[in-house]
């Protein structure tokens, strides 16, 4: 593509995502109804990124720059563990140093969760939010995309917590691991 096309699109996504932006504004500043619609479509619910991710790649090209391969810690392995225990929502793996997400994803969330520590969520491209919880080392920032056999952090004390939801709802951890 030449540097004047490819400028053009740039462009007209930019304009397009400027007049949504500002249609969400209007939307949400134009009455108290509005402001809670979107309060609990958005912040109280899990938003799907990935649905919103599948449509703009398909009306306006790849959303996410993907990292290119010298900058990303890659392996083709699953999570190695020792022993696993039921745990609250989800399971306990013991022996687990590094770590893999189990499918591909955006990463939603990175902080602490009570119960289980330091957290990384990755959203599915599947609709699954995959927990990864006690970890330590941690190789991803928000919002990137990551692959499912990239590095994503270490398991701190060699103790892992998996919990798999979907929808909100818990799904059965032996159905992953």
């Amino acid at each position: 593509m030449n540097k004047k096309k490819y400028i053009k699109s740039l462009l007209i996504r930019t304009l397009i995502s400027l007049i949504i932006f500002f249609t969400l504004s209007i939307f949400v500043n134009y009455n108290d109804k509005n402001f809670l619609l979107f309060k609990n479509n958005i912040y109280d619910k899990s938003f799907k990124f990935n649905k919103i991710s599948s449509i703009y790649k398909k009306y306006f090209g790849n959303i996410i720059k993907k990292p290119s391969p010298e900058n990303v810690l890659t392996a083709s392995k699953e999570i190695n563990y020792k022993e696993k225990n039921t745990y609250k929502d989800g399971v306990k793996l013991s022996g687990v140093n590094i770590i893999y997400p189990y499918k591909s994803g955006i990463v939603v969330f990175i902080g602490e969760k009570e119960d289980y520590g330091s957290t990384i969520i990755i959203q599915g491209m599947d609709g699954i939010d995959y927990w990864y919880s006690n970890v330590e080392n941690i190789n991803v920032k928000l919002y990137d995309y990551v692959e499912a056999n990239n590095i994503i952090a270490s398991a701190s004390n060699e103790v892992l917590y998996l919990v798999f939801m979907k929808d909100g709802k818990v799904l059965n951890y032996e159905d992953f691991v």
